[in-house]
């Protein structure tokens, strides 16, 4: 009776999953649908997970210009590459300190740390600092030293740096190691899935953020992908805006809008898309260990 009652649970439990997971799924096939449409086609029948008509209009409108989507690429990818790898290790080596007990200013800095997540000095100051002060405006800095260090990363990180034992510190001490040696060569193995979980959340900062651009970036050669694709994306809507206000008659499949957004998602949430699976054992093991924590 009970193995009869394990089985029905277990297929209770498989297909609610499968549900769920196909209601995941659905927002990116019609995402993916959108991008491969005719824009009159939604005009008139609106979305639908299958195109009416196929066609590559918004793609082949974003890439009239090669050169600078790579450009753009290249950017992002730099930038989200070295923030996060100066990013995590910061991070970890913070988050690390606040987490030993026998740190005695431990709970006066994770406040500081915490306090500064409810109140921050303040867009006006901040630019002036980047620019006036450090000087580092028109720069990868511009773009990287900003989201070094982030207050939720610096406590999730704590968090799980909390239940190492202090006993495998002490006993490496015994043996001879010093602070950086234990940070290295116990505490950062131990971390993995914690360094995962938290890598993840700081590429993803890096990779969609386009506002630092906007603020601080001149340089055409220094654009990221993001800020790239938002500009895009206006000039169509203010093309669009211009010519009806104008009662210029225009052809709305060569002006894609709707289709346009579809396929700059598309373009900008790929690379990440990528890359999520190799991480995902131990971006999973990570949440589950905060889960557990909590």
């Amino acid at each position: 009776m009970n193995t009869r009652q394990s089985v029905w649970s277990r297929r209770v439990i498989i297909l609610w999953f499968t549900v769920f997971s196909i209601f995941c799924i659905v927002p990116f096939v019609y995402v993916i649908s959108i991008s491969l449409s005719e824009e009159t086609d939604i005009a008139m029948y609106g979305y639908s997970l299958i195109p009416k008509s196929f066609t590559l209009n918004a793609y082949e409108y974003l890439l009239q210009s090669p050169k600078q989507l790579i450009t753009g690429y290249t950017v992002s990818i730099l930038v989200t590459a070295i923030g996060t790898l100066l990013s995590l290790l910061l991070t970890a080596k913070l988050s690390y300190a606040l987490s030993r007990r026998d740190f005695r200013g431990s709970n006066k800095m994770s406040f500081y740390v915490f306090f500064t997540m409810l109140f921050s000095g303040g867009l006006v100051p901040w630019y002036i600092l980047i620019k006036k002060y450090l000087m580092i405006d028109d720069s990868y800095l511009a773009l990287i030293l900003p989201y070094v260090i982030m207050p939720w990363h610096v406590l999730l990180m704590k968090g799980f740096l909390s239940d190492i034992p202090l006993a495998l510190v002490e006993s490496a001490k015994i043996d001879g190691a010093g602070e950086w040696k234990i940070f290295y060569r116990i505490i950062l193995p131990l971390s993995k899935p914690a360094l995962a979980t938290v890598g993840l959340f700081i590429a993803f900062v890096y990779w969609n953020d386009w506002w630092l651009a906007m603020l601080f970036i001149d340089n055409q050669n220094l654009i990221p992908l993001q800020y790239m694709l938002y500009r895009i994306m206006n000039n169509i809507q203010f093309l669009s805006t211009s010519m009806q206000s104008a009662n210029i008659s225009i052809d709305v499949t060569q002006m894609p809008n709707e289709t346009a957004r579809m396929a700059i998602a598309i373009m900008a949430a790929g690379p990440i898309l990528f890359v999520f699976p190799f991480f995902q054992k131990y971006f999973i093991k990570g949440l589950t260990v905060g889960a557990v924590k909590g």
